[in-house]
């Protein structure tokens, strides 16, 4: 039996060796630790040549690691309209050049509502959204873009946010932060089975059961305030229930990629691992 999700890090894990070294060292390292996942982390913007891309695609193949990729964070679907061409340059890029590299699923945060009620800014993010999914489908650069759930309540990008935008159109699914959701609301809610659940149960709903097979989750422990997010931290650090989130997910049935952003990469990732194979008693083939 393989596990219902495959594990791994955002960026590079921190004992990548030098050599090779770059994504296709991160690749190889990742698989040889345990690791069956990997987001490119083109974070501060993509800076890659189509040569590279075909030998980070080449070492995913060969390793058996899924890619995926993290878009660059200036990326606002709610930017104003001298702004806006740069950021849909920006997340074209990652898609264009991350299919290349053999990515399926090209993860952005959404942007800022900027002080406006976020269903006015829905109504500007997701007919942007549509002519870049529209673009690259006619370009032929087949991927899932996934609108990442944000930490701060000022960021597009609820979890109401992310579904909206996926309901809206093909091609469009979640990146499900569930750091991001617990910290989100700042007073330290949405960490039960009873909440997780709720809100699984909610995304299959919207968005159809067949979609908790194929989940991308981002997972850290995470310090927050009254406004939400501060920054991520090791899971041992911080008060996220993982024994209540991985019970819901097993639950549910859910599968997919669970990628971790805590500041111990890989050791957390594994960490995960292990925690999930403890829940699910899913063994390794």
């Amino acid at each position: 039996m393989t596990l219902s999700f495959k594990f791994g890090t955002v960026g590079s894990p921190t004992g990548t060796p030098k050599k090779p070294g770059g994504s296709v060292g991160a690749i190889e390292f990742s698989k040889s630790i345990g690791l069956e996942s990997f987001e490119l982390g083109w974070v501060q913007s993509v800076r890659v040549t189509e040569a590279t891309c075909a030998l980070i695609k080449s070492a995913g193949e060969e390793h058996g690691v899924a890619l995926s990729v993290h878009a660059p964070y200036y990326i606002n679907l709610n930017a104003d309209a001298g702004e806006w061409p740069k950021s849909r340059k920006r997340l074209m890029d990652a898609a264009h050049y991350g299919y290349l590299a053999g990515a399926t699923d090209i993860i952005f945060h959404p942007g800022s509502y900027f002080m406006k009620d976020p269903l006015e800014v829905l109504k500007v993010a997701i007919p942007r959204l549509q002519g870049c999914v529209q673009e690259l489908h006619k370009n032929g650069d087949h991927v899932t873009i996934r609108p990442e759930t944000m930490g701060k309540s000022a960021m597009l990008g609820s979890f109401e946010d992310a579904l909206a935008m996926s309901k809206a159109m093909e091609g469009v699914q979640p990146c499900l932060d569930f750091a991001h959701l617990h910290a989100r609301p700042g007073d330290g809610t949405l960490n039960t089975y009873e909440e997780w659940s709720r809100l699984l149960e909610k995304y299959g709903r919207e968005l159809g059961g067949n979609t908790l097979k194929n989940l991308h989750i981002h997972l850290s422990g995470i310090e927050y305030g009254p406004k939400g997010e501060k920054n991520h931290l090791p899971l041992a650090d911080a008060d996220l229930d993982l024994k209540a989130l991985f019970k819901a997910l097993h639950e549910f049935g859910c599968a997919g990629r669970i990628l971790c952003e805590s500041p111990i990469l890989e050791v957390d990732a594994l960490n995960m691992k292990k925690a999930w194979m403890k829940r699910s008693g899913e063994k390794e083939k």
